[in-house]
């Protein structure tokens, strides 16, 4: 039985409270087909949330063990984003600072990223519909459900095409446009199916969503705009990377080449792996040991192909770079060699001194090992905050480098590669918590993600001083010090069966505040004006507050975004 208490928790209650402080914050009529789509997203991932909570222990995938859902979360923190953007550029767009192009690719993002939710989020009602080994709910069973869901992908098809239609009078345009978007969702389902079955236990539906709606978005835009360059035809039917701030720049491509590298490497080692198979079974602990050797010359010999063979290759194709890659990357950093040498020698300072004196606690303390993480937040608001004032594109590029290296290293962890698989799995098991498994450690990239996303999507056009600071902020100050002081001092608790305090929350709150009064002034030193009411930004650090409070979603991933959505605006 659904009780209206049950319908809407503190976590349902935040989510709306954030989108309707979105859809409130639409005033131009370029963005209200948008803002239409949005709502009726957000209506159904609730629906879909409610109906698949009420399934009850029936799920046909292993999900996050002591998460909820998260579907409604999930589904609608990315194209939150996009409409918060979109508010942001049509405000530039009224006094001429930005080009009616990138207004329309981000148009087209949006669509592309609510159309992969939709779509996943239909594929959850038809899964948990057709579970043939478990009595089905009465939730999916009712037709009066039936004909909401498909109404509702009726409604937001047409508010798409007119969307489109209201730009664009090329009939063709528009139906290449909206097979781009049916193509990014279809890609979604399929992705979001691996991801589930492949790291089993390791998310829950929300964060399993928000991972598959970025990947297809990045990686759709990127193969756009590669598809651009091969054949001159399809630039002027609209599937070209639109050029503004750091998006088609020399340091996203290489950020993007690098990635997608990473990402491949691991499915040529594998196959390489396959084919040497008889080569790898042995139970002699010699000949193990020499397997294990020439496994490690597999897999670095796989990776080094990749990143300095294939990738460079892509790269100089898309990007036109005058000389090789990673010859630029050098010529970049040692273009103001003084400073930016400067800023890594304290970067590797930092990082020395703090995982050797983390590392040791986290051996020989009883410090709870959630607080000890919480001191890599405080690290990151010293090695962030002031690169992020002074040399933001050299943050950008290290942003890349230091994802990059993570991503190695778990690799090396999960496939056990010789000589570091053993030793990387040891230390970093040393910080995991309850979000993490065997299988999959995450923390360190949602930690790294928070802080470095809303720094690139700030690139261009930004007239809120404070967004590209949302990460930093939400994380390693707001975040911290809930816990820090809710640990030692907590006593209300939001919930009987959560541990998040309300003496916590408000600290959380009352300390992001002051760190951006504290802010102000340096940003008003480099020339950077503060344009946001306070109590706009009141509201930004309250719903992020209090979705770290009430959400058990991985939050180092989610509030970022919601902070830096609601500071767009």
């Amino acid at each position: 039985m659904i009780t209206p208490s049950s319908l809407l928790n503190g976590e349902r209650t935040v989510v709306l409270l954030f989108v309707s402080t979105i859809l409130y914050s639409v005033t131009n009529v370029l963005v209200v087909y948008e803002a239409l789509g949005f709502c009726l997203l957000a209506v159904f991932a609730l629906f879909v949330e409610i109906s698949v909570e009420s399934y009850g222990s029936t799920n046909p995938f292993k999900t996050r063990p002591g998460a909820s859902s998260g579907i409604f979360l999930g589904a609608v923190t990315l194209p939150g984003l996009a409409v918060s953007r979109l508010i942001q550029l049509s405000r530039a767009l009224s006094v001429n600072e930005v080009r009616t192009e990138d207004v329309e690719f981000l148009r087209l993002q949006y669509w592309a990223t609510s159309t992969s939710c939709l779509c996943v989020l239909v594929f959850l009602c038809f899964i948990f519909r057709h579970d043939s080994n478990k009595p089905k709910s009465a939730s999916f069973n009712s037709g009066w459900h039936t004909k909401f869901c498909i109404s509702s992908i009726a409604l937001f098809a047409a508010l798409c095409c007119l969307s489109f239609a209201a730009k664009s009078s090329s009939g063709r345009y528009m139906g290449l446009t909206l097979f781009w978007i049916v193509f990014h969702g279809l890609a979604a389902v399929k992705f979001i199916q691996h991801v589930l079955n492949t790291f089993p236990a390791c998310a829950s539906f929300g964060e399993a969503l928000l991972v598959t709606t970025g990947f297809v978005v990045y990686f759709g835009d990127m193969f756009a705009f590669t598809i651009a360059k091969i054949s001159k035809h399809l630039v002027s039917y609209g599937l070209r990377s639109i050029t503004y701030g750091a998006k088609g720049s020399e340091i996203s491509t290489i950020i993007q080449g690098m990635l997608l590298g990473l990402l491949l490497s691991p499915m040529l080692f594998k196959f390489i792996l396959k084919k040497s198979e008889f080569y790898m079974i042995s139970t002699n602990s010699e000949v193990r040991g020499h397997h294990e050797r020439k496994r490690s010359i597999i897999f670095y010999g796989s990776l080094a192909f990749i990143l300095l063979g294939i990738v460079p290759l892509w790269m100089q194709f898309v990007q036109d770079f005058p000389v090789h890659p990673f010859l630029w990357v050098l010529n970049f950093v040692f273009s103001e060699p003084h400073k930016r040498l400067s800023l890594c020698a304290y970067w590797v300072a930092v990082i020395f001194v703090s995982v050797l004196r983390f590392y040791n606690i986290s051996k020989n303390s009883k410090i709870e090992r959630i607080l000890l993480r919480k001191y890599y937040h405080l690290v990151a608001v010293l090695m962030f905050v002031p690169a992020l004032i002074f040399q933001p594109a050299f943050l950008n590029l290290a942003f890349g480098a230091a994802l990059g290296v993570f991503l190695v290293l778990e690799i090396i962890r999960v496939w056990r590669i010789w000589p570091l698989g053993s030793i990387v799995h040891q230390f970093m098991n040393a910080f995991t918590d309850h979000r993490d498994s065997d299988l999959l450690i995450v923390s360190h990239f949602s930690l790294l993600l928070g802080c470095a996303l809303p720094i690139w999507m700030s690139s261009g056009f930004n007239d809120r001083p404070l967004a590209p600071f949302a990460g930093i902020l939400s994380l390693g100050i707001g975040d911290t010090m809930a816990s820090m002081v809710g640990y030692k001092y907590g006593v209300l608790r939001w919930s009987k069966t959560g541990k998040k305090t309300v003496e916590g929350t408000a600290a959380g709150i009352t300390s992001v505040l002051a760190a951006c009064s504290a802010l102000l002034p340096l940003l008003a030193a480099t020339g950077h004006m503060f344009t946001q009411h306070w109590l706009s930004l009141l509201l930004a650090v309250t719903v992020s507050g209090l979705l770290e409070a009430y959400t058990a979603q991985l939050d180092n991933a989610f509030i970022p975004l919601v902070f830096y959505s609601l500071l767009c605006l």
